[in-house]
């Protein structure tokens, strides 16, 4: 009886999960495909000004992609460095005592409300760029970066610190046994047997960092433009849409805009999703 409820219980939850993930993908799909029957693919994707609100409006989100792409790309310059160097402490140098200190911090910091670490940009770190970089705004694309890079460094960690875990000891006490140290045998054994776990921690952390809206809304600075440095106000795609849906008229080519912004964003995050899993998979050590 409790191995039939559990199971019963087990394929409801499957279900709903598929059927939410359908429904998300029929919304926005339904929503977003009729902007494309007014407004090019090509104009959408590759024109250089978004205006929804000029008579006529500008639909171009080049801007906007490219702001995604260098604060996800800052973010993982500083999360993904400082995300293994964790793990690779936390799986092979830090004391036991130690490791349970640390491991639930990092658990902690993953459960941090996004808000929380926009405060903290925007409190601390925007003021700290004026005075360091002598910038006029501290609201920029170099902001989002450190916030964001601090943001995906738990989950960096723990999938990393779990694939370096599974590499058999054996693999270990025969590179310790040729005479190579905890430094050489980390790099010549240890990653290369875990790299595909490492690799998916990696693209992980690029979804979470890609996926990411309040934290960029409220230190990027929201400036719908091309960036000329990384000390540039910016706005990426997450950040448009929670600006911007609240103001669209329901139904208007703006409205479905916004949520062709949203499917695209969405497929990226699926294939970022997919190809992870699949590395994942792979995790198979002999």
């Amino acid at each position: 009886m409790g191995e039939k409820l559990a199971k019963t219980i087990i394929l409801t939850s499957a279900f709903l999960s598929i059927a939410a993930l359908m429904g998300v993908s029929v919304m926005l799909f339904k929503e977003g495909i009729p902007f494309f029957l007014r407004v090019s693919p090509l104009d959408f994707l590759l024109g250089g000004s978004w205006h929804p609100t000029y008579n006529p409006p500008e639909f171009g989100i080049l801007p906007i992609v490219i702001g995604t792409i260098v604060v996800t790309f800052g973010a993982l310059l500083v999360g993904i460095p400082l995300g293994l160097a964790s793990a690779t402490y936390l799986a092979f140098f830090a004391p036991l005592s130690l490791r349970e200190v640390l491991k639930p911090i990092l658990e902690i910091l993953a459960c941090i409300p996004s808000v929380v670490y926009g405060f903290f940009g925007m409190v601390i770190l925007g003021p700290l760029i004026i005075k360091l970089f002598s910038v006029s705004v501290g609201l920029n694309a170099f902001n989002a970066s450190l916030v964001l890079g601090i943001m995906i460094v738990p989950l960096v960690t723990s999938t990393a610190e779990d694939a370096m875990s599974l590499v058999p000891y054996d693999l270990l006490e025969a590179s310790y046994a040729l005479g190579a140290t905890k430094w050489r045998t980390i790099v010549y054994v240890v990653v290369p047997t875990a790299w595909p776990g490492i690799l998916s921690s990696i693209l992980l952390g690029m979804g979470r960092a890609i996926g990411e809206t309040m934290t960029v809304l409220m230190v990027a600075g929201g400036a719908a433009s091309i960036p000329r440095s990384i000390f540039d106000p910016v706005r990426t795609m997450t950040a448009t849409i929670a600006a911007e849906m609240g103001e669209a008229p329901f139904r208007s080519l703006h409205y479905h805009a916004l949520f062709a912004i949203g499917a695209i964003l969405f497929l990226i995050t699926v294939l970022l999703n997919f190809v992870a899993e699949r590395f994942a998979k792979r995790m198979i050590f002999q």
